[in-house]
């Protein structure tokens, strides 16, 4: 991985056979990143992405391998308890068009993914929410989250 930055912008590399999540934390605890959001295209030959069922409170995982290029990647970097925590979601293709996507468990880079990271001033934390059974944002009243 290889990343420049640009004010509040980082322009980052990941490369073949590196791991997108955990480039992604990489980069966070480096840069020191508390909340940002991200966006990415690509390559991947095996990646895990899951779909949530709110009913069971539980994410039911999918495994892929191939050819697939990444059409889309966003999602956040932000803290729970204070730590890293980030929250991204995938969508990839193959060969033929078909796109399979979801929560991003793992992904692998076959050749390249270019991502953009985007810092935002300030900090928002998760904490579980025993309703949804999901870790969600959770903002304070205070002034540097206003």
């Amino acid at each position: 991985m290889e990343f420049k930055r640009f004010g509040s912008k980082i322009i980052v590399r990941i490369d073949k056979d590196e791991e997108i999540l955990e480039k992604v934390k990489e980069l966070a605890l480096k840069e020191n990143i508390r909340l940002a959001a991200v966006q990415a295209l690509g390559a991947t030959n095996s990646f895990t992405v899951g779909v949530y069922n709110v009913a069971e409170k539980k994410y039911y995982a999918n495994t892929f391998s191939g050819s697939f290029e990444i059409v889309s990647l966003t999602g956040t970097i932000n803290t729970m308890n204070g730590e890293f925590y980030t929250h991204l979601h995938m969508s990839a293709g193959n060969d033929k068009g078909e796109v399979f996507g979801g929560h991003l468990n793992r992904a692998v880079v076959s050749a390249t993914c270019e991502m953009v990271v985007d810092v935002l001033d300030g900090t928002v934390d998760r904490a579980y929410d025993p309703v949804t059974g999901l870790n969600l944002f959770q903002f304070q009243s205070d002034k540097e989250n206003v």
